[in-house]
């Protein structure tokens, strides 16, 4: 059959287009199987012999007319993640949302993540941005917060003297002309290193929500969380900003020990201790750059295993009511002792002690002047075994002589053989941190930046109690005290906490809750002002005397008369404003066994199993409960089994070496 020329032509087109779609196609679907499959069976000795395993090839950005300063183009995320395709699930994987982030989790226990940290997280991201806020400022950069309104700074004309106008004028010529936003790369911007990153979400939400991001490295030392982190990155469309690692994390910032090279922010939430990385964080965080530790060995830093916590942070843990200030002044010691080794020191920003783990922020710079200082930073504890009270002897000694700055010894110690108000003897702890543990100033801005900008967080409310608590603690009074321990010593009646800080109050002393605590007292008054008020506070709630064991230390507290007049009418200042405001300041249970998790696989080989069914094998071995000795007979003698089995034939248990336990064949 002819056709005619026009109607063959039409066919031919036809023809080549139609494969010309059915080739496109064709290799859209290759080029997706292929990088699924990268990703998904990511060679480990692939992913751990380079020091950084790229997401994907970033996005070439202008970098504006000017060579000095760089502004980033603007860029949409959510325009970007609706433009790039998905990454598909695979089998058995769901999908976990904090904050702006949308992570993608096995559902076996191949990587570790625990949803009861978001507050670790938000706290984290609020400081960053802060910290971001204040370093850009001085390279010219002002960084854009989502939702947060334009600070206004209102000034008083008619007070301000000459030097306050030529400052201003100073600063409103240096306006940062040049914004960061989140999601944008800012060449000036800072260099975050997450060392142990797992799943890579605080990675993901550092890209999303802090502002100012030159580049962030989320590292991992397994390669199956290094390949989820790269898709995560992916999925999310921050792989122009966020890069995999798959190393060593400590070898990895050894590397970074130049000043060229170190990280302005470094990040370290280790499952357990971090000691072992804290050597090279203090090497690899830039001048005045950011470290961020926590620590999940809370039972280790409280005074369950002393010498556990001398073997990993060079302090000795006690078991005290103080224990989770304590835990906090004793990573802050450990890192300013690391530091001190390579002529650099510490401030501390925030630290929190939250739950079952704490959480410091401190910056570190060099000055080996000021590294002379660390000695009389540290301090031992002395305290009670009997009454709790406790004292503190410093390391050191500086004293001031004109210009110059005299180092001597300590001299102590501050208390005699036996305790001065129940005779009992007394344990030594420490050394720890007697210095701030926070910067109000900083902490201040936090405060303010979440307050105002309450949608930005899911745990801001109680971001907000915490750090108002904060705000509220004495800065130079370490540790502190409990209402019902002070009462329990002497066995009497607990009075309400406003009564007992009305009294410290009228008695001319300072006091404060702390936020480690809910019914702590901070006061720069002695153990005897506080023994004196709870002995005026027993005379009308008298304990019965006949009672008390002569060598206990209530009947020697109670022997003593108080040296002044207590006076328990409640003041008006007594109330903090966070207890007025009713703000949630301490955590609340969100699901059952909410607790720490369990460690992640290191190897990835095999699925661990629940925690509730691990509890219940481990816990309930039996499921109907012996209640006739005779049945004994079922289980085998385990000592007839190691040959120590002395009572023969009259052995309530089973000797026959072939019978097995029912309960395990089912």
């Amino acid at each position: 059959m002819l056709l005619r020329p026009a109607r063959l032509f039409s066919l031919i087109v036809a023809r080549s287009y139609t494969c010309s779609v059915r080739q496109t196609f064709r290799w859209r679907l290759h080029r997706a199987a292929s990088v699924s499959r990268g990703l998904k069976s990511m060679e480990p000795l692939k992913a751990c012999q380079g020091p950084e395993v790229p997401t994907t090839n970033p996005v070439p950005r202008s970098t504006g007319p000017s060579a000095d300063v760089v502004s980033p183009a603007p860029t949409d995320t959510r325009r970007d993640k609706e433009a790039t395709p998905p990454v598909g699930l695979l089998p058995g994987e769901t999908v976990v949302k904090e904050g702006r982030a949308s992570i993608l989790f096995p559902n076996a226990n191949e990587v570790f993540y625990n949803p009861v940290q978001e507050f670790n997280r938000d706290l984290t991201c609020a400081v960053i941005t802060e910290f971001a806020r204040d370093l850009l400022a001085q390279r010219g950069v002002k960084v854009v917060v989502p939702g947060e309104k334009e600070r206004v700074v209102v000034s008083l004309a008619e007070e301000m003297n000459d030097a306050d106008v030529q400052m201003e004028e100073k600063n409103g010529a240096a306006v940062p002309a040049v914004t960061a936003a989140v999601g944008e790369k800012c060449e000036l911007g800072l260099r975050v290193l997450e060392g142990l990153a797992a799943s890579g979400l605080r990675s993901v939400r550092f890209a999303l929500e802090v502002p100012g991001l030159q580049s962030v490295t989320a590292n991992d030392f397994s390669a199956k969380a290094a390949a989820l982190i790269a898709r995560n990155a992916q999925y999310n469309g921050v792989e122009h900003l966020l890069q995999a690692s798959c190393r060593d994390a400590s070898m990895l910032m050894y590397e970074k020990r130049g000043k060229k090279e170190r990280y302005d922010v470094i990040d370290l939430d280790p499952y357990g201790s971090p000691s072992s990385f804290l050597d090279a964080a203090v090497q690899a965080v830039s001048e005045g750059g950011l470290l961020c530790v926590t620590c999940t060995d809370m039972a280790v830093m409280a005074g369950n295993s002393g010498e556990t916590c001398y073997s990993k942070y060079g302090s000795v843990s006690i078991k005290a009511k103080y224990c989770h200030e304590m835990a906090l002044r004793i990573i802050l010691h450990s890192l300013d002792q690391r530091a001190a080794v390579y002529q650099r020191y510490i401030q501390p920003l925030l630290s929190v002690s939250v739950d079952f783990y704490i959480r410091v922020f401190v910056r570190v710079f060099t000055g080996q002047a000021t590294v002379k200082n660390s000695a009389s930073k540290q301090a031992l504890v002395y305290n009670c075994v009997g009454c709790g009270s406790f004292h503190l002897q410093r390391m050191g000694r500086r004293t001031s002589n004109g210009k110059h700055m005299k180092y001597s010894a300590a001299t102590g110690p501050p208390v005699g053989p036996e305790c001065d108000q129940c005779g009992q003897r007394h344990q030594l702890g420490g050394p720890i941190w007697a210095e701030p543990i926070h910067n109000l100033a900083f902490v201040q801005r936090v405060l303010s930046a979440v307050s105002g900008n309450p949608s930005r967080f899911g745990t801001s409310k109680r971001i907000e109690g915490m750090l108002s608590m904060v705000t509220e603690e004495l800065e130079d009074v370490p540790l502190y005290y409990t209402v019902d321990s002070l009462s329990s010593t002497i066995h009497c009646n607990t009075p309400p906490l406003l009564q007992f800080r009305s009294a410290l109050l009228h008695a001319g002393h300072r006091v404060s809750l702390s936020h480690a605590c809910k019914n702590a007292i901070k006061t720069d008054a002695s153990p005897s002002v506080l023994w004196d008020i709870m002995r005026c506070w027993e005379k009308t709630n008298p304990v019965k005397r006949e009672k008390l064991s002569q060598t206990s230390p209530a009947f020697k507290i109670l022997s003593t008369e108080p040296g002044l007049e207590a006076c328990f009418t409640v003041r008006e200042d007594a109330n903090p404003q966070s207890r007025k405001r009713h703000l949630t300041r301490f955590q609340e249970n969100p699901q059952a066994f909410w607790g720490p998790k369990a460690r992640a696989k290191s190897s990835g080989g095999s699925i661990s199993m629940d925690l509730q069914d691990k509890r219940k094998k481990c816990q309930n071995k039996r499921k109907n409960q012996i209640t006739d000795s005779s049945q004994l007979k079922n289980f085998p003698c385990k000592r007839f089994k190691q040959g120590t089995c002395t009572h023969g034939d009259k052995c309530c248990y089973s000797h026959d070496t072939e019978q097995t336990n029912p309960e395990k064949t089912e």
